[in-house]
């Protein structure tokens, strides 16, 4: 029982100078990218609720609701920053691991910094870095499909990671921390099958649960130690099957933030090869959507059952972003996705329930149970004509990473979508130079209107 001590220390001894320079680039990337995410939703549906309730829960300014001048408790803050962060479907991922680590750890670290103050922007970077690798190491480990919600559950850890070291803690409080965490750690696979706004909820309870953790063991208190690896831990209850034997060598050699792969759609990632290949068939081949009898997305057992529920007239939001038909007849309607696909009054389109309806995923019969790709996508026109098109890696993976005109037009779309547009600007230019930040206040106030 000795991989959260294991992954303490790696946290602990991380230099600056140990990063590599694509590292750094990837850590501001995708701070940046998950920034302008979280702001647009702000606007998105659920979140107007979620920031009301969170009002309730105690009174303090110590952190900022992204897109909003609201402040609360840093804890509350975290929670309802990690909601609007992942409830648009639109945030980075780490494929192999099948984990969105931002979500949890971006709102947590974020927080503690606007209420710790005096954070620089070289020390969050590399907290950035260190609780990435905690979360996609945890992801990794795993040798079975989804049985919880890994965004929340590892991604906790991971925002544990990032707020013991930017608290200064030693390897054995920061493990003790990581047990304080397990004790609170929630996430299940339920609200993805019905479609709930609770999905994107967990993430944000485990921002709130590991901001906590840290200020317990920050105080003295002791978590169980074999919170990772012991016979009641996380790995054998959330996980199952596990091995982290092939974990320990990559620590300090390859930094997991340098992998992650951005969201072009804002729905599941599970959904894109999907999306990519209609687009890649209708540009080459100049249908429209009124000529497509059915579509058909052959791909690994993850995508089936992450993504191949059947369309329905009138889903929620969330069902929407991870229903592979839905997300293939906006792509094929409108010749792209944008969040305000998942909004009223487009959610309830008669002509996209029709064309969803025609989307059939299967199952290729894969044995990998974390495998996103290949899938064929196959298009049938009423003409008789058919097309199709394989898709080997899918669009933002970091072997087909986006340039920077198109990552800073996703962010620059985001900012355009928070309850009061923000400039992208200024953030665009301090996230630049973040390394020469004396206080992540500063960055933190660029995310207020006005």
């Amino acid at each position: 029982m000795q991989a959260a001590l294991r992954f303490a220390r790696h946290v602990v001894a991380l230099r600056w100078s140990d990063l590599p320079a694509a590292a750094i680039d990837r850590a501001k990337t995708f701070l940046l990218d998950s920034l302008g995410v979280g702001l647009a939703g702000a606007t998105a549906p659920g979140a107007a609720a979620v920031r009301a309730a969170a009002a309730g829960w105690g009174r303090g300014t110590e952190a900022g609701i992204w897109g909003t001048t609201i402040r609360l408790p840093a804890p509350a803050a975290a929670l309802v920053n990690g909601f609007q962060l992942h409830c648009q479907e639109y945030d980075c991922l780490h494929e192999a691991a099948v984990l969105h680590p931002m979500a949890t750890l971006l709102p947590a670290s974020l927080a503690y910094a606007e209420r710790a103050g005096g954070v620089t922007g070289r020390d969050f970077l590399l907290a950035l870095a260190a609780g990435v690798d905690v979360a996609v190491n945890l992801g990794l480990a795993a040798t079975a499909g989804l049985r919880f919600f890994r965004p929340a559950t590892a991604g906790g850890f991971g925002a544990c990671a990032a707020i013991g070291r930017l608290a200064g803690f030693d390897a054995p409080t920061l493990a003790s921390a990581f047990g304080l965490l397990y004790a609170q750690t929630s996430g299940t696979m339920q609200p993805h099958v019905e479609g709930s706004l609770a999905l994107p909820l967990q993430p944000g309870c485990n921002a709130r649960a590991a901001l906590e953790a840290c200020d317990l063991a920050g105080v003295g208190l002791i978590g169980p130690l074999g919170a990772i690896d012991g016979p009641y831990g996380y790995l054998t209850l959330f996980e199952g099957s596990w091995d982290l034997a092939p974990i320990w060598p990559t620590l300090g050699q390859r930094f997991r933030i340098a992998e992650l792969s951005h969201k072009p759609y804002p729905a599941g990632r599970a959904t894109h090869g999907g999306i990519e290949g209609v687009a890649l068939l209708q540009a080459a081949h100049g249908f429209t959507a009124d000529q497509v009898a059915s579509v058909t997305v052959r791909a690994p057992p993850l995508i089936r059952r992450l993504v191949g529920r059947p369309a329905l007239p009138d889903p929620s939001p969330a069902y929407a972003r991870l229903c592979m038909g839905y997300a293939i007849a906006r792509q094929l309607l409108t010749g792209g996705v944008d969040p305000t696909d998942f909004r009223a009054p487009v959610l309830t389109d008669p002509a996209t329930y029709a064309l969803a309806a025609r989307v059939v995923t299967d199952d290729d019969g894969g044995s990998d149970p974390n495998a996103l790709i290949p899938q064929l996508i196959s298009v049938s026109l009423t003409d008789a004509r058919s097309y199709a098109t394989d898709i080997a890696r899918m669009r933002a993976h970091p072997d087909r990473p986006l340039s920077r005109e198109e990552h800073l037009a996703k962010f620059r779309r985001c900012c355009a979508l928070a309850a009061t547009p923000i400039d992208p600007e200024p953030l665009i230019a301090a996230v630049d130079r973040l390394e020469t930040l004396t206080d992540l206040r500063d960055l933190a106030a660029l995310l207020v209107p006005g």
